[in-house]
């Protein structure tokens, strides 16, 4: 039975290496990554900083929803809960919601988005219309709104009741 090669990755500052051997070679190795690392160091601080990026505020959107998704939720439940939040006070064309489903690393085709986001405007959860430049938006129903006050003083009900 054929071993897998160990792996070793050193991470500094920027700067990655891997490294890959055989378990017979791994003492050689190990005495080979004092060096490496001082080597990374010295490359690492004569990186110029104009080629480091740099992250600045305006760069992040502060207009992206503030809520929580796990792993099990659906596509429905998610956009449910992005147009319960505050982001959804004015209407949203398929790209930006797409683009605040990306900001929580999910990453739908934009035809499931545009299907899911029609049958839910077909059910009455959300309201569909043209905008003036002619592309389909989105905002919540009232229904939706009416939905998410009944949660919200539901568990409020509860926890008082528990407390």
């Amino acid at each position: 039975m054929k071993e897998s090669p160990i792996k070793i990755k050193l991470h500094i500052s920027n700067a990655e290496i891997e490294l890959e051997c055989a378990l017979e070679e791994m003492s050689e190795v190990l005495k080979f990554i004092p060096e490496l690392i001082g080597i990374l160091s010295n490359n690492v601080k004569s990186i110029p900083k104009s080629l480091t990026p740099v992250l600045n505020k305006s760069d992040i959107s502060d207009d992206l929803p503030d809520i929580s998704v796990s792993r099990s939720d659906s596509l429905t439940a998610i956009l449910i809960k992005l147009f319960s939040s505050s982001w959804s006070s004015s209407p949203k064309k398929l790209n930006e919601i797409r683009e605040a489903l990306n900001s929580y690393g999910l990453i739908y085709p934009k035809q499931s988005v545009a299907v899911t986001l029609l049958r839910m405007a077909q059910s009455g959860k959300l309201r569909r219309f043209k905008s003036s430049s002619g592309e389909y938006v989105y905002t919540p129903s009232t229904s939706l709104f009416s939905t998410s006050n009944s949660l919200v003083s539901n568990s409020l009900n509860i926890s008082s009741k528990s407390a």
